[in-house]
């Protein structure tokens, strides 16, 4: 029988215009602090409205474009090491991994490569900075999570996690109105990936009733609010609020029962590619739920049955088949029709090192081949 953990933020802020909590937080416990972001919210209304009192509360900042690499945050670790006693986390999953890795190296002695899992040789300990998380996007979760994801497509080609309990960050600020005027392509992408963590949790090899009931609450908020994430109104207020609860109940249900082959994949397609975390998993997906629909696994099978007639009450199709169809035909946009390649080359590299995680089924690698090949044109 599994049991399930939970490790959670100590404090999380949740809300429309939560994000002012971040001033008093910083003010009423004056600490050495360090700013990570993305370029594009110093741009932002958000970061103006508040700019006045939150810029003299940093030290600095650091912007984060993409998934760090192992360079990047020993570089960042070298800059402030002994400088900072805090970090705040604005943006994507990209940024708050970055400052997530930075937070616990910083009190580490060796670079990251000595600490990374699947190419690692030392264990991290949990030794880290404490650190506030502000997802501007709803998707990865990691402001919930015990990993940060780094990132080496240059050198060694890998994708792997630091991973250690203390790395939750302390405090999550969840603002729904840093989604407002998101490019459609990013807040679709985004929120297939929360649902991934949801949906894989739900299914996992070991998920019981407790990671089962969280993974659920989350996939039950994201069917309110997948259809309307771009709207601006009221009905797209609350879908963006309902999107940035069911990420933030992904990133506990992924911690406590862990993902499926999907992320097995994508895991390892996104050492070698550039393409967009959310949006590999959602393609990945729907081939996924092709294989689900002809499963003989009884428990897949009751789990499916399950949790279609809670979503679909009164469903008629058979539930991965009725899933695949109401995610298609209600997203925003229709992310999986572009086509991006993959050469036999990559597809070869990435079924050499993909697995079947923590699924109730051990997918072979010609089932995992199947879902590559209906997600990217491969020549």
């Amino acid at each position: 029988m599994s049991t399930s953990q939970m490790i959670a933020n100590r404090q999380t802020f949740f809300g429309r215009g939560s994000l002012r909590e971040l001033p008093p937080l910083l003010q009423n416990d004056p600490q050495p602090t360090l700013l990570f972001c993305g370029r594009s919210f110093l741009h932002s209304a958000a970061w103006q409205s508040l700019k006045a009192e939150l810029e003299p509360l940093f030290l600095g900042h650091e912007i984060v474009s993409h998934e760090a690499s192992p360079d990047e945050i020993d570089g960042w670790v070298a800059r402030w090491r002994g400088k900072v006693a805090r970090v705040v986390a604005i943006g994507g999953g990209s940024v708050l991994d970055a400052a997530k890795a930075f937070a616990a190296l910083s009190q580490h002695p060796l670079n990251t490569l000595r600490y990374l899992e699947k190419v690692g040789d030392t264990k991290v300990t949990g030794k880290t900075l404490p650190l506030i998380a502000v997802p501007t996007t709803a998707g990865t979760g990691s402001e919930a999570t015990q990993n940060a994801v780094v990132t080496d497509k240059a050198e060694i080609k890998v994708k792997a996690s630091l991973r250690h309990a203390n790395f939750v960050p302390q405090i999550a600020i969840l603002d729904p109105d840093l989604l407002r005027g998101a490019p459609e392509h990013v807040l679709a992408c985004c929120a297939i990936d929360a649902f991934t963590h949801l949906f894989e949790a739900w299914l996992s090899s070991k998920g019981n009733l407790f990671s089962r009931q969280t993974a659920l609450s989350g996939m039950r908020a994201f069917i309110s609010a997948w259809p309307h994430l771009n709207r601006d109104d009221e009905q797209g207020d609350l879908a963006r609020e309902q999107m940035m609860f069911a990420s933030w109940q992904g990133g506990l249900s992924l911690s406590m029962a862990g993902l499926g082959v999907i992320h097995g994949i994508a895991g390892e397609l996104g050492a070698i590619k550039d393409y967009h975390h959310g949006e590999v998993c959602g393609r990945l997906l729907f081939p996924f739920l092709a294989l689900l629909n002809e499963t003989e696994n009884a428990q897949q099978k009751a789990l499916m049955e399950d949790l279609a007639a809670v979503l679909f009450p009164g469903f008629t199709l058979p539930p991965a088949r009725m899933l695949a169809h109401w995610l298609q035909d209600n997203a925003i946009t229709p992310f999986w029709h572009d086509t991006q390649p993959l050469s036999a080359e990559e597809v070869a590299w990435i079924l050499a090192r993909s697995n079947s995680k923590n699924s109730l089924v051990s997918y072979s690698e010609e089932q995992q081949r199947f879902m590559l090949e209906k997600a990217y044109s491969v020549g």
